[in-house]
């Protein structure tokens, strides 16, 4: 279930396989069903695999094979093109702050219509293909995600002061799959729209998640952004911010690995960036020998072994 000579992870569809490689695939993903069952995974949704319809529809089903084989998948989304795209159409200008959104009330309101109204409720619609499993939320629901602004010359964009998991964790007892829209309060009424990366990162740890997952557009943690060879596939995460410190690691790939290094730091256990364009990804990271993309933990990690 690796990579091929070529280097690419074929699609797990069972398609071109015979019997027994489909048979042995099931046999190694057997013993990571049975340390992972009971488990949180949270898993940020975003990138390529939100745009695309087939890896949107993959993306769907494996949540649902990752629920049917007892563990508890939790799905945080944002959706910042989809915003873009909306104001464009009204006629409404988008400005940038240090990457971020200048969030006015007008913004604010086509942010929560997006994020709440509409991509959250297309994963949702995607997931109870297969089953009356997935429940849409925003971090304004049971005070979820409570947050205070960043800054006042970004309006209505905030940071996550607390969790509140409840909401969560009651879903997870009905093994529903909860799909978190990065929209938070301030418990006075006041919403505000908060990164999806900090989200993933502040649920996971506030639900002592076993991994938290981040689908972006890279292989992962590359060395060097033009060579797919100088993959990390693992580091604690006092070596990737020494990577950091020395200029290794630059540009787009901070915020990545910041998400995952805040991860953990919040109480996951581990941390994940997989390249979402690669069907299947997530069982292939959680359910193979080989694995894929970069592994971030506390210490220096060890080798996943059954």
């Amino acid at each position: 279930m690796g990579a091929d000579e070529t280097g690419t992870v074929p699609p797990v569809t069972g398609r071109g396989y015979s019997p027994e490689q489909r048979a042995s695939a099931l046999v190694e993903a057997l013993p990571y069903i049975q340390r992972f069952r009971g488990a949180v995974v949270v898993v940020k949704f975003g990138g390529n695999a939100m745009t695309d319809p087939d890896l949107f529809r993959t993306f769907a089903a494996d949540m649902v094979l990752l629920r049917s084989v007892g563990l508890h998948p939790v799905v945080v989304h944002g959706g910042g093109p989809q915003i873009g795209e909306l104001l464009e159409r009204l006629g409404m200008a988008s400005e940038f702050r240090d990457g971020l959104r200048v969030t006015d009330a007008a913004t604010l309101d086509v942010a929560r219509m997006v994020l709440v109204g509409k991509v959250g409720r297309d994963i949702v619609g995607a997931i109870n293909v297969h089953g009356a499993h997935a429940v849409g939320l925003s971090g304004e629901d049971g005070t979820l995600l409570v947050a205070r602004p960043r800054s006042p010359e970004l309006g209505f964009v905030g940071d996550i002061v607390e969790v509140r998991p409840a909401i969560v964790e009651r879903l997870l007892a009905e093994d529903m799959i909860p799909v978190v829209s990065s929209i938070g309060t301030d418990g006075a009424g006041q919403a505000f729209n908060i990164n999806a990366d900090t989200v993933a990162g502040a649920l996971a740890g506030a639900l002592r998640a076993e991994k938290v997952i981040y689908l972006t557009d890279v292989p992962g943690l590359l060395l060097d952004v033009d060579d797919p060879g100088s993959l990390v596939a693992r580091a604690s995460v006092a070596e990737v911010e020494a990577l950091v410190a020395d200029g290794v690691v630059t540009g787009g790939m901070i915020p990545k690995v910041r998400a995952c290094i805040d991860a953990v730091h919040a109480g996951a256990r581990s941390a994940h960036m997989l390249d979402g364009r690669v069907p299947h990804v997530v069982l292939l990271e959680l359910f193979t020998d080989a694995g894929i993309g970069t592994m971030i933990t506390a210490d220096a990690p060890t080798p996943e072994t059954p």
